[in-house]
């Protein structure tokens, strides 16, 4: 119900200002762009679906191999644990148990091609379990929010970007983006625990969260001194060799299994063209509602109006030029990392706001497009308080970033 209340929203709040420019502005262009807006993204809506069906059928068919050839019960077996504790419906060694693991280390490793199949195959089996099937259950929110903090160990993309723009060290925010994506991450778990009343005070979720500050400090140590250029690309191999070890892994569990490994890789394929044509008219719904709020400039009255009233309260308003991409990445990707390019070009990638609209651009998922996909894949029409819950870790994760932007680059910028 609430993402129905924000995307009519996001019509209503552009035909107003649309009106406003165009009688008050005497902005007579404005309706022109914004129609043309939303007939551009329709079209971007339908490609990125059709785009992610080559990807969806190959994925989907490896992950019902590795369901054949039992690797996914092994992950399940592996994780249950700790998701045993976040996911209390979901019962012992479920497949949904290693889908999500899969998807988990995907988007950490920041392979988002092979993370969203994942993430839908897990969604998909999740739903297998709903009681309601129009309705989204428990465990399908608690998983969907963690997908929106998108925990990112490896942020490559950004590193990429910020190479591209000549910064004299494209990974001087890999520290900033590991911690403030962690906290959006416990931010998340915590706001759908107090939903689900979920005591995460015990054991086994204390370890992971013991293990995976480890990790974090692993992955510092190992960076630390290798030379700027090569961090991209090192941890751009690191992630694809660990996918494709996993691909080669389901394969010979298969022929180790015995079964007609190829038979089984086309049914479930199958399945991921069908998924891929599912999610269209959910993705092109959002997109275009998002395209026309952008046309009408009120992406720029919002930040506007946060610098302004911080500037009233006496408060550094050094941060304000790059809240375009704070707001942006949760609406679109694309659209947020464009802004960061913008932003780096116009005040340089080694300013303090070039650094911080990197640290966000690394931090923050696009929240509303996993809505629309993940659940637009098993048609779930009442989304809960999973759009406020997904909303809250982002608002954490943006304004850790914020922070940790001052406390690592503001007095150096």
């Amino acid at each position: 119900m609430a993402l129905n209340y924000v995307w009519l929203a996001f019509f209503l709040i552009s035909f107003v200002v649309a009106l406003f420019k165009t009688f008050i502005l005497q902005d007579t262009a404005v309706f022109g762009a914004v129609m043309n807006s939303m007939l551009t993204n329709a079209k971007a809506g339908a490609e990125i679906s059709l785009g992610l069906a080559g990807i969806m059928t190959f994925w989907l068919g490896i992950m019902r191999v590795g369901e054949a050839g039992g690797m996914i019960q092994r992950f399940s077996n592996f994780v249950n644990p700790f998701f045993s504790k976040l996911f209390p419906d979901v019962p012992k060694g479920h497949p949904a148990m290693g889908s999500m693991l899969m998807n988990f280390s995907a988007s950490m490793l920041g392979m988002d091609n092979a993370a969203t199949p994942m993430g839908l195959k897990a969604m998909k089996e999740l739903q297998e379990l709903n009681p309601k099937p129009e309705e989204a259950s428990n465990p399908q929110i608690m998983f969907l929010v963690l997908n929106t903090a998108g925990v990112i160990l490896i942020p490559t993309s950004v590193i990429a970007l910020r190479l591209a723009a000549h910064a004299a060290n494209p990974a001087d925010v890999f520290i900033p983006i590991l911690i403030s994506t962690f906290i959006a991450f416990i931010a998340g778990m915590i706001t759908v625990s107090i939903y689900q009343k979920i005591n995460l005070f015990k054991l086994p979720v204390l370890v992971f969260l013991a293990g995976f500050a480890a990790l974090l400090y692993g992955l510092f140590y190992w960076v630390k001194n290798m030379p700027p250029d090569q961090i991209g690309p090192r941890t751009a191999s690191l992630g694809g060799g660990i996918i494709f070890a996993i691909v080669v892994t389901f394969l010979v569990s298969g022929i180790v299994k015995k079964i007609n490994v190829y038979d089984v890789f086309i049914e479930g394929a199958k399945e991921g063209f069908q998924i891929s044509v599912r999610i269209i008219p959910y993705l092109v719904g959002i997109i275009v509602a998002i395209g026309a709020f952008r046309a009408t400039g009120c992406m720029d009255y919002l930040v506007n109006g946060i610098g302004a009233l911080f500037a009233a309260m006496g408060l550094n308003t050094d941060f304000v030029p790059a809240l375009p991409v704070a707001f942006m990445k949760p609406l679109s990707g694309s659209g947020s990392r464009a802004l960061m390019v913008e932003i780096m070009e116009h005040n340089g990638p080694d300013s303090f706001v070039g650094r911080l609209a990197s640290i966000i651009q690394g931090t923050t998922e696009t929240t509303f497009y996993i809505l629309a996909v993940y659940f637009g894949s098993v048609n779930i029409k009442k989304t809960r308080y999973a759009l406020t819950a997904g909303l809250i870790a982002d608002f954490c994760g943006i304004v850790s970033a914020i922070l940790l932007g001052y406390l690592f680059f503001h007095s150096v910028s």
